[in-house]
């Protein structure tokens, strides 16, 4: 991505992967390659999380089994913040827990209250392989939280609990794109 170039700008929507599917339930391995393909992937998923209007965008969840991630997200003072992490690591999670409507576009139209952290943390790094500290509080907090789940092979559902937990895995069970993917 060229240094200031809209991001996506050049990309290209790639199909979102869904609930069931093995690549979002499994931890991502690290990114050790730094080249173009890189670069792109990255402008793929900000192209993808765009056409999905989508705030946060895990490389899982276009298939691609990295630790990457972008997002266009604002936080509770209507800051927008734009980026992307490569490699990344939730080294702080703290603060009060909020739990909050959340939705993942790897299950379309779906929400639940989670819980999250109101001020979190990431470090990792960017497409050049230089280092990257991101610090997000209330909604941008939940996003990179989120964001840092997927690359774990974590979706929301597995922070709800009870009857919210229930309720939204009948709801993807039930939801027309989950046809031929198993919800867990």
């Amino acid at each position: 991505m060229r240094h200031g170039s809209i991001p996506g700008a050049s990309g290209r929507v790639r199909p979102l992967t869904l609930l069931g599917d093995p690549v979002l339930h499994q931890p991502c391995a690290d990114v050790t390659d730094f080249g173009p393909s890189l670069a792109r992937l990255v402008e793929d998923m900000f192209a993808t999380m765009y056409a999905a209007q989508g705030v946060g965008l895990a490389a899982n969840q276009v298939g691609e089994a990295l630790r990457v991630f972008v997002y266009d997200c604002e936080d509770d003072d209507d800051v927008r913040h734009v980026g992307h992490v490569v490699n990344p690591r939730l080294v702080a999670a703290d603060g009060v827990v909020v739990r909050g409507p959340e939705g993942c576009l790897s299950l379309p139209g779906l929400e639940a209250g989670t819980p999250r952290f109101d001020h979190a943390r990431v470090e990792g790094q960017d497409v050049h392989g230089d280092p990257v500290v991101v610090h997000g509080t209330g909604w941008f907090a939940r996003c990179l939280q989120h964001e840092c789940d997927h690359v774990e092979g974590r979706t929301y559902t597995d922070r709800v609990t009870g009857w919210r937990r229930r309720r939204v895995l009948r709801q993807a069970a039930r939801a027309p794109w989950a046809a031929n993917n198993a919800a867990r």
